[in-house]
């Protein structure tokens, strides 16, 4: 809470309506007398707060006898009963992805109320691929009924690494997306606050947010693909490190300048096409088939992922990893990893899928969106 200097009537208003609002964020409703006692503050403080929240459309008085039914015997009216309104905003969370797009539409709370998934070639130029992710986010809204206008803040995932201003500094899995000030783009399309971030580093948010790591601080999340990514949680927070390559254990096989993880899974002399994931799920049937080829293959390629992880594992100390990607649908990726990281590590941490599935990079963005909607609603920061 922020303590006062002086008599700034104005702030004394905004943090009065913050405490307020933190109490009734949970969305059941609620009282005066409970309000009175939940803040500290005085009734007639409460009711003046009530009554601003109320005009400003950010609390609404529900129907009394729906909460407080009358019992035989009950005397006078029932007390007034108030609730947060989170239908009065919505938030958006986007992943804008090598093979498509899709987008999250929640309430201010982050409860998700539709969502809509578009495909989108990997080869398509950046500036098509643009209007295809407005077009997919236009789509949404038109389908749910919400006006864009309505929409507080926008968070958006994609591949690369991702400066604090929303800069694609490198971007090797997108055409012409190296350079691209990705945050800036959208925010011509949005009349709110928009926020980029690395795919992986979202799905780790989402995880810990939705996901298999909720309740637990330190998280690695691994995005297992091709060109492997990984999002790490200290103490609940995202460690982006100094320029927002933290994570990004694709690029270790360089410092051995060994095979690109693209070779690991091609057959013959050519290496496969790093967006070809055609090609790797191909592979990945023939290995379950009992092709002593593919076998090989895929196994190289696990060593290699396992290894990365490894490395990440030892200097981070997660409680948690968790897979994500094409690989969590590898036959045996978990035990290998278990395996590795129990002989890498002093104490192993527990391994596991991801719960979100093909979701868990949208639902980070989304809860980028939502973390701003709060900082908003329930934080005052004196001038």
């Amino acid at each position: 809470m922020t303590r006062l200097t002086g008599g700034d009537t104005s702030l004394l208003r905004r943090i009065n309506s913050a405490v307020t609002l933190e109490a009734m964020r949970g969305g059941t409703p609620t009282t005066l007398t409970q309000l009175v006692g939940d803040t500290g503050l005085s009734r007639p403080t409460v009711e003046g707060v009530i009554e601003d929240l109320v005009a400003g459309g950010l609390v609404a008085e529900v129907d009394q006898e729906a909460c407080t039914p009358r019992g035989r015997g009950q005397r006078g009216r029932p007390a007034r009963h108030f609730r947060f309104r989170a239908e009065a905003g919505h938030t958006l969370g986007i992943e804008i992805g090598t093979h498509g797009c899709r987008a999250l539409l929640a309430d201010l709370t982050g409860r998700t109320l539709d969502s809509y998934e578009r495909p989108i070639p990997d080869a398509t130029p950046a500036e098509e691929r643009l209007t295809l992710v407005r077009g997919t986010v236009a789509e949404l809204l038109r389908r749910s009924g919400v006006a864009r206008d309505s929409l507080w803040a926008v968070g958006v995932g994609t591949p690369g690494v991702v400066d604090a201003e929303g800069v694609v500094q490198l971007g090797t899995a997108l055409p012409g997306w190296t350079g691209l000030d990705l945050a800036g783009r959208l925010r011509r399309s949005f009349r709110c606050p928009v926020f980029v971030e690395n795919d992986a580093n979202l799905a780790a948010i989402g995880e810990h947010w939705q996901g298999a790591a909720r309740g637990m601080g330190d998280v690695v999340f691994v995005l297992a693909g091709l060109s492997p990514g990984a999002g790490s949680l200290i103490d609940g927070r995202l460690h982006r490190g100094f320029g927002g390559a933290a994570g990004e254990i694709g690029a270790l096989h360089l410092l051995g300048q060994e095979d690109a993880p693209e070779q690991l899974l091609a057959p013959g002399d050519e290496p496969l096409t790093p967006l070809d994931e055609d090609a790797v799920s191909r592979l990945l049937l023939d290995a379950r088939a009992g092709d002593s080829t593919a076998l090989a293959l895929r196994g190289r390629f696990l060593n290699r992922l396992v290894r990365d992880v490894a490395a990440l594992v030892v200097a981070i100390d997660p409680r948690i990893v968790v897979v994500g990607g094409w690989a969590a649908g590898l036959d045996g990726v978990l035990e290998p990893l278990r395996d590795r990281l129990s002989r890498a590590c002093l104490r192993p941490p527990e391994v596991t899928l991801t719960e979100l599935g093909a979701e868990a990079i949208a639902t980070g963005a989304l809860r980028l969106a939502v973390d701003h909607v709060e900082q908003r609603l329930f934080q005052v920061e004196q001038p």
